[in-house]
């Protein structure tokens, strides 16, 4: 067994699977603390669930595992059952415990996430419902697009209006548009495509393409602006070495996808000249700092940060025979082994403060913390070991 496929198969999966499920009160626990205690009445979020949907249903579908495909089915019901917006459709931002709607905002992220988790859980299944609702999902993100200045809005009310706070988190800003948010409709809509290959949805992702080329990318330093008010005029300087990484691969990844020449030949030069910008987050350590914002460079080694990099210079060394990358992704990997895997109680911790000690203060479960980055990483790399 290789070390990707053992980290996934013998910690990832089975922390979740053995400690996540809320055997009470249905789908999964809101969260485990940084220091390992369950908080068993922790408000339960749609992206946490969502990735689980999306995790365990890509398990299953490579490794055949009737665990996995068990887990899977038991988001998908409690993500149809509790928050699924059956009035105005879409999914509810967030639950109590017991499963009530605590924050119906219609965050398009979270739709996205949505639809990339049903369009997943419809591959490792063929289940008629989750490509119905995969296109139900697509269908109403595209609905409530800018038709004039392109591209998605960051937020609605329950009912599909304008909002006034329209931010992911605290730690965002308050702007109209996001790259986040952008890069997360792009994923789920590669992900369509697979198993959904309509010229609407065809047209969609050549118009998000096309954004990342040419809004979201900034040619004079190669990373990705982050906000925009709605004209896609940028917002901040900030650099997310992370997200610049992560996209990069990604859109590779749906230019492949939509199998346009040309296309592929624009998004390859671009994603190449994106991966050298977020090499300006390696640290010394070969780990990936996390961003650098009014000038000061932010050292602490988060675990998705790490993962994505970790995919993200395998990609690029694959696709364009970079040598350098692949030595790039040995290092996270050995950086990841040595300092976010937790051996003892399971998972990846958060992250890794700037002078080297463990993070607690974050979740090691939650909100944000879940299966989908590093159980992607396992899975990316066991695909890119399979045809070695």
């Amino acid at each position: 067994m290789n070390e990707f496929r053992k980290e996934l198969e013998q910690n990832i999966l089975p922390f979740w699977a053995e400690k996540m499920v809320d055997y009470e009160h249905g789908g999964f626990y809101g969260a485990i603390d940084g220091h390992n205690r369950l908080q068993e009445k922790a408000n339960k979020g749609v992206v946490m669930h969502a990735r689980i949907l999306w995790t365990f249903s890509a398990a299953f579908r490579v490794l055949k595992k009737e665990s996995y495909l068990n887990i899977a089915n038991r988001a998908f019901e409690y993500i149809k059952l509790h928050f699924i917006d059956a009035k105005f459709g879409g999914v509810y931002w967030e639950l109590d415990y017991l499963g009530n709607p605590v924050n119906k905002k219609k965050q398009t992220y979270a739709q996205g996430f949505a639809l990339y988790a049903f369009s997943e859980y419809y591959r490792a299944t063929s289940i008629p419902e989750a490509l119905t609702l995969s296109k139900a999902f697509f269908e109403q993100i595209e609905l409530l697009k800018d038709r004039d200045a392109r591209g998605y809005w960051e937020a609605f009310t329950e009912d599909w209006q304008p909002i006034e706070d329209m931010r992911l988190s605290d730690k965002d800003e308050n702007e109209a548009k996001t790259m986040n948010t952008h890069l997360h409709i792009l994923e789920p809509y590669t992900n369509l495509l697979r198993i959904w290959p309509d010229q609407q949805v065809i047209r969609a992702q050549h118009e998000l393409l096309d954004l990342f080329l040419h809004k979201i990318y900034n040619p004079k330093n190669g990373h990705l602006q982050l906000f925009f008010d709605k004209n896609w005029n940028s917002q901040t300087d900030t650099i997310s070495y992370g997200h610049d990484i992560e996209a990069a691969w990604l859109m590779l990844e749906a230019a492949e996808v939509l199998n346009n020449t040309e296309l592929k030949e624009e998004v390859a030069t671009t994603s190449l000249a994106i991966a050298l910008a977020s090499a300006e987050g390696l640290l010394a350590d070969g780990s990936m700092a996390y961003e650098l914002k009014d000038g000061v460079l932010d050292k602490e080694r988060h675990w998705w940060v790490q993962a994505e990099a970790v995919v993200g210079f395998q990609y690029l060394a694959v696709q364009f025979d970079q040598v350098h990358y692949l030595e790039y992704s040995k290092i996270l990997w050995k950086y990841i082994q040595n300092e976010l895997i937790d051996y003892e109680n399971g998972e990846w911790y958060w992250s890794r403060n700037e002078g080297g000690s463990i993070n607690r203060k974050d979740d090691k479960a939650g909100f944000w913390k879940c299966p989908y980055h590093n159980g992607r990483m396992c899975l990316e790399m066991m695909a890119f070991q399979s045809k070695k």
